[in-house]
């Protein structure tokens, strides 16, 4: 809270410089250095409870992912917007993976919706 605090002080000092003299840099100084004090302060512990102990549920991350609407996008190409909206909002409501519902509403084999839709491969683009 006081980081936040901080920051509104901050921002509100900031507006009272005109042609770049500000009176205030004395007031944003002070707060933003404390606040990168309060955050520095803070990182061991952060570290210790929070990052050390951090487990990834990469069933559920998968499971996620295959599930994502965003994936059709991809398809656009091979079977239009139409037909791909279709196909995201029927995998939305029936809660389904993507590639599911595509193979079964397409032609597309299950390999080839899964080389189309594999999600490294769209986040690098050119597809």
């Amino acid at each position: 809270a006081d980081v936040i605090g901080n920051d509104l002080t901050v921002s509100i000092a900031s507006q009272s410089g005109n042609f770049q003299l500000n009176v205030m840099l004395p007031v944003i100084a002070y707060n933003l250095l404390k606040s990168i004090s309060l955050m520095a302060n803070s990182m061991p512990l952060i570290a210790d409870k929070a990052i050390k102990t951090f487990k990834v549920n990469k069933n559920n991350i998968a499971e996620s992912l295959g599930m994502n609407p965003i994936l059709v996008t991809a398809l656009n190409r091979e079977i239009g917007y139409e037909k791909a909206a279709l196909i995201a909002k029927k995998a939305y409501k029936e809660k389904r993976s993507i590639i599911d519902v595509a193979h079964e509403e397409t032609e597309i084999s299950v390999n080839k919706l899964k080389r189309l839709l594999n999600p490294s491969k769209l986040t690098k683009g050119g597809i």
